[in-house]
């Protein structure tokens, strides 16, 4: 069977599963549709978490950008490891235990303001539209490649898809789709690399053939013979300070995307959130260590099946000229000496490859059987689909749940409320279809957008809400709005204005940690200068920190002390 059949049986295989997942799933309440009815076990919202965590920037993007970067490109992989260690000890029990349904509803009742609560929308709807917009673009790079179809096409297929699962079963549905998705996907990765490491170094485990192999010695060899620099020479594509910022501000925007956070939600207790993000950072270990092995694998086959080859060589390879014909390879012989070069300097480099095709065309690379390389196809697809359908569920309920329900109509019944989700569901898809269509990025940098805007404006006002409080809903409104509106302005700017990095060269990937530090400055520094909460208010916040004082549901704190 061809690559292309053997795709097609994997996605229709897998897309039937997530759909009868889907089905089965279905709900017709609100607890349901947004939080999973709070009864996922800890394990399988591990591997939901990680399903919804590895999304298509970490299967189909990071391991491009690391191979392209070298040690640079290890900010991708450090930073959302001490992300989840944060979501474990300070953040996830403590959301659970304040029992609702979003991360705008933490924000609106613990600030006891409406305004607050708006604000948090917003913001959670710019981040998971920047967010999904990556994932779309993973759909449609894998269904053009391996289905030979327009990469816009493929975006309207994969949406088509997650929305079903994700109208029918909200989070429900999403979250064993998830369970499901993760095995997919975590499988697809890793027998190519075990194949990959076997074949380069006789060791399958790829962790080790990274380590102990003499394939680094090779490609730093090789880098320097082409004029690159070493593979593994630190800081040549970002400074120090650089590398630091952009770890913390993945760091801490990985413990504050509103996908991520809403699925601690979903579980039985605060116990049972703590559980879930050690099983989920476990979960995603074996993908993160596998990354750098994949990326230095993918980066030596590139070289040793490309460059120095004469165009008839390289059109002699099947994978390469489909991937040509995606637009996302492209091969110019502007010396005309009859072959095809790899150089440092862009006016002479003749290989043009977009970093989101690397670890995708890494198996046909390595001629590999066809059946591999369909089954990273449907990876690829089911890491796009499990993390694209978390965010949908995000923006429909911060509509549907925050302000409708919230602001527009407490009364609303369970069916009109489920109703106006499965809309918003439909209308989130339009939008991130819009934008996997048109994207502003690779989807690794896309996703970093992302990041750091909840590193700037969610991550330092829920730990706040948390553990200080004398936080007051002044401190936490100007915070968010300014480090927002920094942090925006600085990535809009740099990304696509031609601004320079002109915060001691600190590039838009880390400019949301800079984002946090002002939210956290201004939130505290506010605060001090204005009217402290209302007492219940602070009485709350100190009951979460000792459970076994702690009320079972949310103080009543009045709709006066709304603004």
């Amino acid at each position: 069977m061809t690559v292309e059949a053997w795709t097609f049986l994997f996605v229709t295989l897998s897309f039937l599963v997530y759909t009868y997942i889907g089905w089965r799933s279905r709900v017709r309440d609100t607890k349901g549709f947004f939080v999973a009815e709070q009864g996922v076990p800890a394990i399988a919202n591990g591997a939901a978490t990680a399903a919804d965590w590895m999304s298509a920037a970490s299967f189909i993007s990071n391991a491009g950008l690391i191979a392209f970067l070298g040690y640079d490109g290890n900010i991708y992989l450090l930073g959302s490891t001490g992300g989840f260690v944060l979501l474990a000890l300070l953040v996830a029990p403590y959301l659970r235990k304040f029992g609702q349904y979003t991360v705008p509803d933490f924000i609106g009742d613990r600030y006891y303001s409406n305004t607050a609560r708006i604000i948090a929308v917003a913001i959670a709807i710019l981040i998971c539209v920047t967010y999904v917009s990556g994932q779309m673009r993973g759909v449609g790079i894998v269904f053009s490649r391996f289905l030979q179809v327009p990469i816009n096409a493929g975006v309207v297929i994969g949406m088509a898809i997650v929305g079903f699962f994700a109208v029918l079963g909200g989070m429900k549905g999403i979250t064993w789709t998830q369970v499901a998705q993760y095995g997919v996907l975590t499988t697809a990765y890793l027998i190519p690399a075990c194949a990959i490491a076997w074949m380069l170094t006789g060791n399958p485990i790829p962790q080790l053939a990274f380590v102990f192999g003499d394939i680094t010695d090779k490609l730093n060899a090789i880098s320097l013979d082409l004029g690159f620099p070493e593979y593994t020479q630190p800081f040549v594509n970002k400074s120090e300070l650089d590398v630091l910022f952009s770890n913390l501000s993945i760091l801490l925007g990985t413990a504050g995307l509103p996908h991520v956070i809403v699925r601690f939600y979903t579980v039985p207790s605060p116990r049972a959130a703590r559980f879930s993000v050690g099983w989920a950072l476990l979960f995603c270990a074996i993908l993160i260590t596998t990354m750098p092995a994949i990326a230095e694998f993918s980066r030596y086959n590139l070289i040793a099946s490309l460059h120095d080859k004469t165009p008839r060589e390289i059109h002699a390879l099947d994978w390469a000229i489909k991937w040509e014909n995606t637009g996302l390879l492209q091969f110019d012989d502007k010396n005309h000496n009859g072959r095809i070069e790899l150089t440092p300097d862009d006016s002479s480099n003749e290989i043009t490859i977009d970093r989101d095709i690397v670890f995708l065309s890494t198996p046909e690379v390595a001629q590999l059987s066809p059946w591999v390389i369909a089954f990273v196809a449907a990876g690829g697809l089911a890491a796009s689909l499990s993390t694209a359908a978390g965010l949908l569920l995000v923006i429909s309920s911060s509509i549907a749940h925050d302000i409708y329900y919230r602001l527009i109509n407490p009364e609303a019944s369970e069916e009109k409320r489920v109703f106006l989700g499965r809309v918003m569901v439909c209308f989130a898809i339009a939008i991130a279809g819009y934008f996997g269509i048109n994207p502003p990025g690779f989807v690794g940098e896309i996703v970093t957008m992302s990041i750091g805007f909840a590193s700037a404006s969610f991550f330092p006002v829920i730990l706040l809400g948390i553990f200080d409080k004398r936080t007051n809903k002044e401190g936490a409104i100007a915070g968010m709005l300014v480090s927002l509106i920094f942090t925006a302005s600085y990535i809009i700017g740099e990304q696509f204005l031609g601004m320079p990095a002109w915060c001691f060269g600190i590039g838009s990937q880390g400019i949301g940690a800079v984002g946090a530090i002002l939210n956290f400055t201004i939130t505290l520094s506010v605060s001090r200068f204005t009217p402290p909460p209302p007492l219940e208010i602070q009485e709350l916040t100190e009951n979460l920190r000792y459970p076994e004082n702690a009320p079972r549901g949310l103080v009543d704190i009045g709709e006066e002390q709304l603004d």
